[in-house]
């Protein structure tokens, strides 16, 4: 029994480019499974999941947000995550806990800038994907070329496992290839009308389910046996390979629809209740947790959420059940926490339940210092597992208290960001006693302030945004040698070093190697002068920058029988770097990232010139219809403010998205 109810059980995302229509997909899913008994609009500002004031005033997700409903005997807890470059922590902590996701894109636009990042972060947590391809009821709609994106862009095999019916405003359904049969909605209708396929695409879909078959049979050697003997696959056959093939990475089911005119959601569901995987399909987290409720209870917490009742704790519990009143262990935060409530969430709504089992996503009221990343676990049985990586910030701003007696109040409220957003960072400039607010980009930075301002009430105001600079080796220095000789009167401290530094390779931020032979520098050494280093890199000879992209090689060294410790040589490390580079050639770095900009076609020439006096280098330009679409790569220091620029220079029509792209050498930032 246990194991059913895990097997019905889908923890899954949706994934996509900002307007893209993730978000309108999310809402016709949670109505068609009676979840909600409205739809709501993304530009009404009445979605479920888009709550917040924010959400609702930019017309566009911000925060990933949770929910929860059934289909077909199961249940399935979805979370919708932020399109925005700047909020892709969020899509980062929400892909650490979730099983599969959809993938919505535009098929119009088909694969764009945002849609391939949050792709590859799905790559990098090896989370099953299907696609989605969304609009295919507006101008210019066109499955083969969104298909043909996905092949190209993404480096994945996809597999159409529908036929359209209709072209752009006529779009009335979909040929289910599998089954062979037609789906039709009607005009204001809910559900669809299933049909035989009509006979003008019968040999249409009849091609394209023999290519199908035949990409399937490749892939899949079951398929290919059955191929093979039968010169046909059955459908079961076929569901069977598309599954295999969804959960291991090897191929992406794509499906289509609008979700605008809640036409092929129904098939959707179907797909992700067939074709994703169930907790139990997935190998046990961190090798030795299996989706169990039977098991110690282990959990994630992935998200922390002030709400004016109290502190809610997202957690993804992984093995093991929990109740209303247990105590857990937060070994990460090294406590023990005790569990007052338990909450099965609707984005800002919520249903209290009295317990959790493994493969369930809740949110838990009573952890007071858990943080997102953290560890929930039995008592008895500890286990710590893998937190959600999180992003440097790259645009830092000031932000001070307009009233000098709301200072306190803004030192909480900002401890209380930075603790539901780790990619918010809080710090103090030693120099100017000023507090810095850093994030992913200006908007990330817009919206922390509007909480402030909103949520706590504060007035504040903010200095001018400013990036976060790097700083690098162009040419290193070698041979340099330092000594670290220290007597007080008690045991002394003793440590020599010498280091060659030079450039690391391409995409290393930091290499550390030792060539010392013979026992000069005991391995225990060798690894506090590795630690010293790093402590080094902290801050660069230019500005006081963090140092990037450094090889460091200990080349000889020499101890003291009785003075010599891992704190002198861990000392001696970060004396010697320093030195080292203040004795190099070091060059200044700047964020960059990669712009795609979309505009009519009367506007190109302007926004081009635009660009290059921003210092923008453009890659691309191609031309879709009456529009222009170009691509650049611009330093970040220069896009804060583009938004309205663009807007100016194309009466409105023009709009853009950013990623970011690395670190590029600043214009005058060598020195040495």
């Amino acid at each position: 029994m246990r194991t059913h109810l895990v097997d019905r059980v889908r923890n899954l995302g949706i994934l996509a480019h900002v307007d893209a229509g993730k978000t309108t997909v999310t809402e016709r899913i949670l109505f068609l499974t009676g979840a909600i008994h409205k739809r709501g609009e993304v530009h009404d500002g009445t979605t479920v999941t888009d709550f917040d004031p924010q959400e609702r005033d930019r017309g566009i997700t911000i925060f990933a947000a949770a929910v929860s409903c059934d289909w077909a005997g199961h249940r399935i807890n979805l979370i919708d995550t932020p399109g925005h470059v700047d909020f892709s922590d969020e899509v980062e902590r929400s892909l650490r806990v979730l099983d599969g996701a959809v993938a919505v894109f535009d098929a119009v636009a088909g694969v764009e800038p945002q849609s391939e990042t949050v792709w590859r972060q799905a790559d990098r947590h090896g989370v099953p994907r299907i696609a989605f391809v969304n609009k295919l009821d507006r101008a210019g709609a066109e499955l083969d070329a969104a298909v043909e994106s996905i092949r190209t862009r993404l480096g994945t095999v996809p597999l159409p496992v529908q036929l359209p019916i209709g072209r752009e405003d006529g779009f009335t359904g979909v040929v289910d290839l599998v089954a062979m049969r037609a789906y039709v909605w009607a005009d204001g209708a809910d559900t669809f009308t299933d049909l035989p396929v009509p006979d003008d695409l019968r040999d249409e879909a009849g091609r394209r389910r023999r290519q199908l078959e035949e990409t399937v049979a490749e892939l899949h050697p079951g398929a290919l046996e059955e191929f093979c003997g039968e010169g046909a696959l059955a459908a079961d056959t076929l569901r069977g390979a598309l599954r295999d093939l969804t959960l291991t990475g090897e191929a992406v089911v794509v499906l289509c629809g609008s979700a605008y005119r809640n036409r092929g959601i129904e098939p959707l569901l179907d797909a992700v209740v067939a074709y994703l995987p169930a907790p139990s399909d997935l190998p046990p987290v961190r090798g030795e947790v299996p989706a169990d409720p039977a098991a110690p209870f282990t959990a994630l917490a992935f998200k922390v959420n002030a709400t004016a009742t109290g502190r809610l704790t997202y957690v993804r519990v992984y093995a093991g059940t929990i109740g209303k009143g247990d105590t857990v262990l937060d070994t990460t935060g090294g406590r023990t926490e005790r569990i007052a409530r338990i909450l099965r969430v609707q984005a800002d709504r919520a249903t209290e339940v009295d317990a959790a089992r493994a493969g369930d996503i809740v949110a838990v009221v009573g952890p007071k210092g858990t943080r997102a990343g953290a560890t929930l676990c039995a008592r008895d049985a500890p286990v710590v597992l893998e937190p959600p990586t999180t992003a440097d910030p790259v645009v830092s701003a000031a932000v001070e208290a307009r009233r000098s007696t709301d200072t306190g109040r803004l030192a909480t409220a900002l401890a209380r960001l930075s603790e539901e957003d780790p990619s918010l960072v809080v710090r103090s400039d030693p120099e100017t006693g000023q507090t810095v607010l850093s994030g992913l980009g200006e908007l990330h930075l817009e919206v922390a302030v509007e909480k402030l301002r909103r949520d706590r009430g504060l007035e504040v105001t903010v200095g001018r945004p400013q990036v976060a600079y790097r700083e690098t080796v162009a040419k290193g220095v070698t041979g340099l040698l330092h000594r670290h000789v220290k007597q007080d009167g008690g045991a002394g401290q003793f440590a020599h070093v010498v280091i060659d530094v030079e450039r690391a390779p391409e995409g290393e931020d930091f290499v550390f190697a030792s060539t010392v032979t013979g026992g000069r520098v005991p391995q225990e050494y060798v690894r506090a002068v590795e630690a010293g280093c790093r402590d080094a890199l902290l801050e660069g000879p230019l500005g006081g920058h963090p140092v990037t992209g450094v090889r460091v090689t200990l080349t000889d060294g020499a101890t003291h029988p009785k003075d010599s410790s891992e704190l002198a040589f861990r000392t001696a490390g970060r004396f010697a770097l320093r030195e080292a580079l203040r004795a190099s050639v070091m060059t200044l770095l700047e964020p960059v990232a990669d712009v795609t900009v979309t505009v009519p076609a009367e506007s190109v020439g302007a926004v081009l010139g635009d660009l290059a006096a921003r210092r923008g280098r453009v890659t691309d330009q191609t031309a879709r219809g009456g529009t222009a679409v170009v691509t650049a790569t611009v330093p970040l220091a220069e896009l804060f403010g583009y938004a309205s620029r663009l807007r100016g220079r194309t009466q409105g029509r023009g709009t853009f998205t950013t990623r970011p792209a690395g670190y590029a050498p600043a214009p005058g930032g060598q020195a040495g």
